[in-house]
């Protein structure tokens, strides 16, 4: 007995972790038959309308809505692709090297345009730029900064109101961070400065944007840096708290994305949302909390993320190491 005791112990904290998710929701659960399982980055609040509207055209379809973080999402998903129906994430570098991996359906009858599929499998439906989001009275009598440099100058004035109250990315843990990091830094020198002064400021580490905001909103942080926009916007009742603001310098735009897995269990009912979701994401919608796609991307827009294999330059294995090198020398300063 005490042995199936032991194996039980044992056993007990892996179950356990395989089934932890930041949330999980089933959407019209009485329906029968097995639910369409989607694995996604964004938040339950803002991607509920989308499904919603999609059970409203399809009142015999089950969902089951499973939140994680991009990395986490590339690692349970390459672990058990059959597991999911349809994958959807900021990361695009990720989602890029799962599609070029063999992992993503083809999905031949769906439109969208060149810039917003990469070989009719994974396929963008938000344009989201990176954003500085403040806590409006950190700034109360100064300048609120609208580039990166005026956000060095800032932080360097005022050290004492700054420190350990600034925020940004854990990029060794957040595929949407390391995914940011990289193209600020292909971008421009000065992402780096910033990194080496919030380092000296002690900068707090989030895994998420939504944390990000929470902290943001009670002023236990002053200052976030590449937080999605969309997600602070969606904060209605901190709208008077906290102001976003696209730096002037350059911008990061990310455009989320979202695949059927080769080995989907519904791959019909995966397809069908995939298209819902683009007519939807196409246009913009009053209940909407995410911005449609906007383009075609023009020369003016050099941050803008594309859907081509430069992404994934920074996911070879020694790039990587040597970036989160520099990255740490920088913002840990230890």
């Amino acid at each position: 007995m005490r042995y199936i005791i032991a194996l039980i112990v044992c056993i007990y904290p892996l179950l356990g972790s395989a089934q932890e998710w930041e949330d999980q929701q089933r959407f019209n659960d009485g329906v029968s038959g097995p639910p369409l399982r989607i694995i996604a980055s964004t938040d339950t609040a803002l991607f509920a309308p989308i499904i919603e509207s999609f059970i409203s055209e399809n009142p015999t379809t089950a969902i089951e809505y499973l939140v994680t973080g991009t990395a986490d999402i590339d690692r349970r998903f390459r672990a058990d692709p059959n597991d999911f129906d349809l994958v959807i994430s900021s990361a695009m570098d990720l989602q890029l090297k799962l599609t070029n991996d063999g992992l993503a359906l083809p999905l031949e009858d769906i439109f969208a345009p060149a810039w917003a599929q990469w070989r009719q499998s994974l396929f963008a439906f938000t344009s989201e730029p990176a954003a500085i989001v403040i806590n409006r009275a950190a700034f109360t009598g100064h300048a609120v900064p609208q580039s990166r440099q005026d956000l060095i100058q800032a932080m360097r004035a005022r050290p004492e109101i700054f420190r350990n109250r600034i925020g940004t990315y854990d990029v060794r843990q957040s595929g949407l961070g390391y995914l940011f990091a990289t193209q600020d830094a292909r971008a421009s020198e000065t992402y780096w400065r910033l990194m080496e002064v919030m380092g000296s400021l002690d900068v707090r580490l989030y895994c998420c944007s939504g944390d990000m905001i929470d902290d943001l909103a009670d002023g236990t942080i002053a200052v976030a840096y590449n937080v999605l926009g969309s997600y602070a916007a969606a904060r209605i009742e901190s709208k008077d708290t906290l102001e976003i603001i696209l730096p002037s310098d350059f911008p990061t735009t990310m455009m989320r994305t979202a695949m059927v897995s080769r080995d989907a269990p519904n791959p019909a009912l995966a397809e069908m949302f995939i298209r819902h979701l683009i007519t939807r994401q196409s246009r913009p919608n009053e209940d909407s909390l995410l911005p449609p796609l906007s383009g075609p991307l023009n020369k003016a827009e050099r941050a803008t993320i594309a859907l081509e294999p430069a992404l994934m330059t920074f996911l070879d294995g020694l790039k990587r190491r040597k970036f989160l090198a520099e990255w740490e020398d920088a913002v840990i300063q230890k």
